[in-house]
This record gives structure tokens, sequence and C-alpha cells, in this order.
């Protein structure tokens, strides 16, 4: 476990009350949208603003960590062996996501429900997605570009003689730009009660309670899938999960204020390392399982399509399912932990199933900031299971 420093100290002081505080804020967001729908609708922009803030601290945090990783790695064969078993590891996790969220909604059945509110729901015109195949979701994933740019100048500070002396300098750079982001998350609360405050005034609640059904279904799916496959994973490591998630609740509060997995990815990777975790294992499995790892975003897009399907009385067949399955894999590959993509991908799922009508897609636009919420929570739970199996592995 690291040393705490000044810094680390004061820190865990402000965080003392952090989920008392993200707490507060839904109730008080939820009410404000309720009673003051005029004052919360144009709140929207401070959750917007955030998100921009911290988005620019990601990038170079994940570029400067890989680097790091690879110019001081004395085992390149280590970093190759991590990696196919971290690919292994994401197919089959999601592909068990993809057909937990699908079951669920077929127990659940949260589009078996009265359609007459349909009309009420006017949501902005629904984003269209450009991710035709898979070049596209690719190039269009700026997070993979970095892991692969990051890992060619590693490999090349790895070779150089005096690569000790650039190691140092760009390890002080990430620790600077990583005290700021700690900081900055701070905000949290304030951006939870801008973000629920929104959403409350902008649909009402009239609107969210007749889809509550998907809602809740989603979160007790997506509870169920962390406690039961994630935490099988976790047991056969002779891990308990809840103890897991103790050590990374701050992690997953971050995620739940600000709606976004990515946004707490460098954290997450400073707390895993923190815990013990092997370093070349956390920083390549949270990167690229930031892209190819979300398990929140994988039941969520299993019991959208569902949802949809059961709210237009369309069935489909096994075969049909066993290709959904598919679609979703690939689909869901586009989705990274940032607010809003997850519905993207749910768009682009729907536009290549070509038997679902897309205008159902508004109902579930109206709650994607709470789904968003879930969404995020999961996928970093996500994260960090995989980064503990794949370190477990190495022994």
């Amino acid at each position: 476990m690291s040393i705490l420093t000044k810094t680390d100290l004061n820190l865990h002081k402000l965080n003392r009350y952090l989920s008392l505080q993200i707490l507060a804020a839904i109730v008080l967001g939820t009410l404000c949208g309720v009673c003051f729908p005029k004052f919360a609708i144009p709140m929207q922009w401070v959750g917007t603003s955030f998100v921009t803030v911290i988005e620019p601290f990601v990038p170079p945090i994940i570029f400067l960590s890989i680097v790091s990783l690879f110019g001081s790695l004395e085992n390149l064969k280590l970093a190759g062996r991590i990696t196919i078993k971290a690919l292994v590891y994401f197919v089959v996790v999601s592909a068990m996501a993809i057909v937990f969220g699908i079951c669920s909604a077929l127990l659940i059945k949260p589009g078996r429900i009265d359609k007459g509110f349909l009309g009420a729901i006017s949501p902005p015109k629904v984003v269209e997605s450009n991710y035709n195949d898979w070049l596209n979701v690719v190039l269009q994933n700026s997070m993979l570009i970095i892991l692969v740019l990051a890992i060619v100048i590693g490999l090349f500070i790895n070779q150089y003689k005096h690569r000790n002396e650039v190691i140092r300098v760009i390890d002080r750079l990430k620790l600077t730009l990583l005290t700021l982001l700690r900081y900055l998350f701070l905000l949290a609360p304030i951006v939870t009660f801008c973000g629920i405050a929104y959403t409350v005034g902008r649909y009402g609640l009239d609107t969210l309670v007749p889809i509550g059904k998907m809602l809740a279904g989603t979160y007790i799916a997506m509870f169920l899938f962390v406690l039961i496959v994630l935490g099988s994973l976790l047991a056969a490591f002779k891990v308990n999960v809840f103890t897991f998630l103790g050590h990374i609740k701050n992690e997953l509060l971050y995620a739940l204020g600000t709606s976004s997995s990515s946004s707490v990815i460098p954290l997450l990777m400073e707390r895993l390392e923190g815990l013990g975790l092997k370093q070349p294992v956390v920083r390549l499995v949270t990167v690229t399982g930031n892209s190819l790892n979300l398990n929140g975003t994988c039941i969520y897009l299993g019991m959208s399509v569902m949802f949809l399907a059961q709210l237009n009385n369309i069935s489909f067949s096994f075969s049909e399912l066993c290709s959904i399955v598919m679609i979703v894999l690939l689909t869901s590959k586009g989705a990274s932990g940032i607010p809003g993509t997850g519905f993207l991908a749910l768009v682009t799922t729907v536009g290549s199933i070509h038997k679902i009508p897309v205008e159902g897609l508004a109902v579930l636009l109206s709650i994607d900031r709470f789904m968003s919420e879930a969404r995020a929570i999961t996928n970093t739970i996500g994260h960090s299971v995989a980064a503990l199996v794949v370190s477990k592995s190495e022994k």
C-alpha cells in the first residue's frame, strides 16, 4: 500500500462524507426538478461542462501511464501475455453480460407496459450513429489509438540508454495531472445535483414513472451481474466481492456522480496499484477495458433491445437472439465510458438489427441520464475485477 502524502490526507478529509454528499445531491436534484423545472432545465450545462473539463485530463494521463509502463518494462513478453489474457477475458465476460441483459429482460418484461404515455415524450432529436463497420468503430475510439501510440513510444524509450531519467520525468508529469484531476472530482456532488435536476425537470416524473420498470430492471440486472458473475470470479481467487467494492468505493461514487467510467480510469489505476495489483496488468487491462470491457453497457444494450422489441410486440427466434448477441458484442466496443456514448451504441445496435422501429429510442433517451449512472458504476467494477483476475492469474 502506498504511503499517504499530504495531498492524499487533504483529499481524504474532503472525501470523508462523499457517499452522503452524492446521496443528498440525488435527492435534492430530484426535488429541484419536480418543484422548479424551469430553474432545473438550464442546469444541463453544468454536467456537460464538467465532463468537457475532465476529458482533456484522461487521455494524457493514460498515455503517460502506458509510455511509462512499456518504457520501464524489463520483460516485454509479459505485456504480450497480459494483453492476450485480457482480450480473451473481455470477449467471454462481455458475451456473458449481453446474455445476462437479454435474459433479465425476458424475465422482467420491462416493455410490457401501457404505451399511452409515449405521445407525452418529445425529447431532442435522436442522434444518428455513423459507426458503419468495425473499422469506423476503431477509428472513432481515440483511446485505442492513444494506447497503440503510447505502446510504440514506450518501446522506443525502453531501448534508450537514459530511459530511467525519461521515465522519472514522465512519472512526475503524470502525478501532477493526476493530483489536479482528483481535486476536480471534488465537484462530483454538484454535477450530480445538476444532472438529476435537469433530467427530472426536462421530462417530469409523470413521464418517467411509466418506464420505471425498465429503469429498475436494469439496475437489478446489473446488481445481480456484479454479485453473481463478477462475484464468482472474485470468489475463485478468494476475494470477497463486498470487501473489494469497499476498496474502490470512492471511484464508484465518482463514476456515479459524473455518469462516466472513462473519467475515473486514472484514479482507478492508482487505487488498484495501491491495493497491490501488478502495475503492468492494471494499466493495460483498465485502458483497453475502457473500450473492450464495458459490462454495464453490454447489459444495458441487451436489455434495451428486448425492451424496444416488447414495446413493439416483436419476438425473436433463438438464432436471431444469437445474432443480436454478436451485434451487441461489436457495437458495444464503440461506446467508451463517456456519458451518452452508451445511447449512441444503442442507436447503432437498433439500426443494425433492422427489425425494431427507431422511434422507440425516444423512450429510452428520456431516462438515459439514470441509465448512464448504472452503466458507469458497472463498467468501473468490471474494469477493477478484470484487473484483479488477470493480475492473480499472473501470480
